[in-house]
Protein backbone atom coordinates (compact mmCIF):
# COMPACT_ATOMS: atom_id res chain seq x y z
CA UNK A 1 0.00 0.00 0.00
CA UNK A 2 1.21 3.37 -1.27
CA UNK A 3 -0.75 5.36 1.29
CA UNK A 4 1.23 3.64 4.16
CA UNK A 5 4.62 5.08 2.63
CA UNK A 6 2.82 8.55 2.34
CA UNK A 7 2.47 8.13 5.65
CA UNK A 8 5.23 6.96 7.12
CA UNK A 9 8.33 7.48 4.31
CA UNK A 10 9.86 3.76 3.56
CA UNK A 11 6.87 2.20 5.91
CA UNK A 12 5.76 -1.02 3.35
CA UNK A 13 9.49 -1.53 2.38
CA UNK A 14 9.43 -4.58 5.02
CA UNK A 15 6.91 -7.05 5.19
CA UNK A 16 5.78 -9.72 7.62
CA UNK A 17 3.20 -12.18 6.41
CA UNK A 18 2.50 -13.35 9.59
CA UNK A 19 1.08 -9.52 10.56
CA UNK A 20 -0.09 -6.96 8.20
CA UNK A 21 -0.29 -3.20 9.28
CA UNK A 22 -2.10 -0.65 7.65
CA UNK A 23 -1.86 2.94 8.53
CA UNK A 24 -4.80 5.57 8.63
CA UNK A 25 -4.04 9.29 9.66
CA UNK A 26 -6.81 10.16 12.39
CA UNK A 27 -7.18 13.54 11.66
CA UNK A 28 -9.52 14.55 14.42
CA UNK A 29 -6.37 13.69 17.33
CA UNK A 30 -3.29 15.75 16.88
CA UNK A 31 -0.40 13.95 15.90
CA UNK A 32 -2.76 10.34 15.85
CA UNK A 33 -2.70 7.90 13.29
CA UNK A 34 -5.08 4.59 13.41
CA UNK A 35 -2.74 1.69 13.03
CA UNK A 36 -4.82 -1.39 11.73
CA UNK A 37 -2.86 -4.79 12.93
CA UNK A 38 -4.49 -7.90 11.09
CA UNK A 39 -2.63 -11.72 11.97
CA UNK A 40 -0.44 -12.02 15.34
CA UNK A 41 2.31 -10.80 17.25
CA UNK A 42 4.54 -13.19 18.85
CA UNK A 43 8.39 -13.69 19.43
CA UNK A 44 9.36 -14.32 15.80
CA UNK A 45 7.61 -10.87 14.22
CA UNK A 46 8.23 -8.92 17.41
CA UNK A 47 11.35 -7.44 16.04
CA UNK A 48 9.44 -6.43 12.72
CA UNK A 49 6.12 -4.99 14.42
CA UNK A 50 8.44 -2.75 16.84
CA UNK A 51 10.52 -1.48 14.03
CA UNK A 52 7.66 -0.96 12.10
CA UNK A 53 5.58 0.99 15.26
CA UNK A 54 9.19 2.91 15.54
CA UNK A 55 8.96 4.52 12.43
CA UNK A 56 5.72 6.00 13.19
CA UNK A 57 6.80 7.58 16.10
CA UNK A 58 9.92 8.53 14.55
CA UNK A 59 7.37 10.06 11.74
CA UNK A 60 5.98 12.65 14.44
CA UNK A 61 2.90 10.41 15.16
CA UNK A 62 2.90 10.03 18.99
CA UNK A 63 -1.20 9.37 19.76
CA UNK A 64 -1.41 5.36 18.50
CA UNK A 65 -4.68 3.29 18.43
CA UNK A 66 -4.12 0.10 17.36
CA UNK A 67 -7.26 -1.37 15.95
CA UNK A 68 -7.16 -4.76 17.11
CA UNK A 69 -9.88 -6.27 15.88
CA UNK A 70 -7.96 -8.67 13.38
CA UNK A 71 -5.24 -9.14 15.58
CA UNK A 72 -6.11 -12.92 16.56
CA UNK A 73 -3.00 -14.11 18.87
CA UNK A 74 -0.37 -12.00 21.19
CA UNK A 75 2.24 -13.14 23.12
CA UNK A 76 3.99 -12.33 25.65
CA UNK A 77 6.53 -10.97 23.78
CA UNK A 78 3.88 -8.52 22.13
CA UNK A 79 2.72 -7.06 24.68
CA UNK A 80 6.27 -6.12 25.89
CA UNK A 81 5.86 -4.19 22.28
CA UNK A 82 2.79 -2.39 23.11
CA UNK A 83 4.59 -1.69 26.90
CA UNK A 84 7.78 -0.44 24.91
CA UNK A 85 5.24 1.84 22.67
CA UNK A 86 3.70 3.30 25.59
CA UNK A 87 7.20 4.33 26.93
CA UNK A 88 8.25 6.11 23.88
CA UNK A 89 5.23 8.03 23.28
CA UNK A 90 4.06 9.09 26.57
CA UNK A 91 7.50 11.74 27.63
CA UNK A 92 6.56 12.86 24.16
CA UNK A 93 2.70 13.98 25.30
CA UNK A 94 1.42 10.89 23.31
CA UNK A 95 -0.34 8.20 24.62
CA UNK A 96 -2.23 4.62 23.09
CA UNK A 97 -5.33 3.38 22.61
CA UNK A 98 -6.21 -0.61 21.97
CA UNK A 99 -9.53 -0.42 20.15
CA UNK A 100 -11.67 -3.72 19.41
CA UNK A 101 -9.40 -6.21 21.64
CA UNK A 102 -10.96 -9.62 20.68
CA UNK A 103 -11.69 -11.63 24.19
CA UNK A 104 -8.70 -14.27 23.42
CA UNK A 105 -6.07 -11.26 22.74
CA UNK A 106 -8.19 -9.32 25.65
CA UNK A 107 -6.91 -11.93 28.25
CA UNK A 108 -3.06 -12.26 27.44
CA UNK A 109 -3.17 -9.03 28.61
CA UNK A 110 -5.49 -9.32 31.79
CA UNK A 111 -3.20 -12.76 32.73
CA UNK A 112 0.02 -10.79 32.85
CA UNK A 113 -1.36 -8.13 34.15
CA UNK A 114 -1.54 -5.12 31.50
CA UNK A 115 -5.03 -4.86 31.35
CA UNK A 116 -4.84 -1.16 33.47
CA UNK A 117 -1.72 -0.19 31.61
CA UNK A 118 -3.54 0.37 28.36
CA UNK A 119 -6.62 2.38 27.20
CA UNK A 120 -8.71 -0.14 26.16
CA UNK A 121 -11.79 1.12 24.15
CA UNK A 122 -14.92 -0.11 21.95
CA UNK A 123 -15.02 1.98 18.85
CA UNK A 124 -12.72 5.04 17.23
CA UNK A 125 -15.19 7.53 18.56
CA UNK A 126 -14.26 6.42 22.23
CA UNK A 127 -10.24 6.44 21.13
CA UNK A 128 -10.94 10.41 19.44
CA UNK A 129 -13.02 11.57 22.83
CA UNK A 130 -10.12 10.37 25.13
CA UNK A 131 -7.43 11.96 23.38
CA UNK A 132 -9.24 15.01 23.81
CA UNK A 133 -10.05 14.79 27.01
CA UNK A 134 -8.89 17.40 29.16
CA UNK A 135 -6.03 15.91 31.58
CA UNK A 136 -6.96 17.46 34.67
CA UNK A 137 -10.52 15.97 34.23
CA UNK A 138 -8.76 12.42 33.82
CA UNK A 139 -6.35 13.07 36.72
CA UNK A 140 -8.21 14.14 39.47
CA UNK A 141 -9.27 11.07 40.90
CA UNK A 142 -6.07 9.14 39.76
CA UNK A 143 -3.99 7.75 41.17
CA UNK A 144 -6.54 5.86 43.60
CA UNK A 145 -6.35 3.69 46.02
CA UNK A 146 -9.00 1.16 47.14
CA UNK A 147 -9.76 -2.21 48.97
CA UNK A 148 -10.83 -5.18 46.09
CA UNK A 149 -14.70 -5.55 46.50
CA UNK A 150 -13.99 -9.31 47.14
CA UNK A 151 -11.06 -10.02 49.18
CA UNK A 152 -10.34 -6.24 50.59
CA UNK A 153 -7.01 -5.97 49.35
CA UNK A 154 -5.08 -2.88 48.87
CA UNK A 155 -4.83 -1.85 45.21
CA UNK A 156 -3.78 1.31 43.40
CA UNK A 157 -4.90 2.26 39.96
CA UNK A 158 -3.17 5.52 38.15
CA UNK A 159 -6.12 5.68 36.00
CA UNK A 160 -9.77 4.37 34.64
CA UNK A 161 -10.16 0.74 32.88
CA UNK A 162 -9.96 -2.97 33.71
CA UNK A 163 -7.78 -5.26 35.44
CA UNK A 164 -7.26 -7.92 37.78
CA UNK A 165 -6.87 -8.17 41.51
CA UNK A 166 -3.35 -9.55 42.24
CA UNK A 167 -4.47 -11.14 45.31
CA UNK A 168 -7.82 -12.74 44.37
CA UNK A 169 -7.51 -12.75 40.22
CA UNK A 170 -11.15 -11.14 40.39
CA UNK A 171 -11.68 -8.49 37.22
CA UNK A 172 -12.26 -5.52 38.05
CA UNK A 173 -13.32 -2.11 36.56
CA UNK A 174 -12.78 1.53 37.81
CA UNK A 175 -14.65 4.37 35.76
CA UNK A 176 -13.57 7.73 35.69
CA UNK A 177 -14.71 8.98 38.59
CA UNK A 178 -13.24 6.61 40.36
CA UNK A 179 -15.92 4.41 41.09
CA UNK A 180 -15.36 0.46 41.62
CA UNK A 181 -17.04 -2.62 39.71
CA UNK A 182 -16.58 -6.49 39.38
CA UNK A 183 -16.27 -7.43 35.99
Amino acid sequence: MSNNNNLVPGFDDEKDESLKISLQKCEPVEQGIVIRLNGYIDTYNSTFFRKRVNAIVESNFINLIFDCSSLNYVSSTGIGSFTAFLRKVKPKGGDIVLLRIQPKVYEVFQLLGFSQFFNIKENEDEAVSFFRQEPSLTNSVFPKIFACPVCSKRLKTTKAGRFRCSECKSILAIDNQGQVFLG
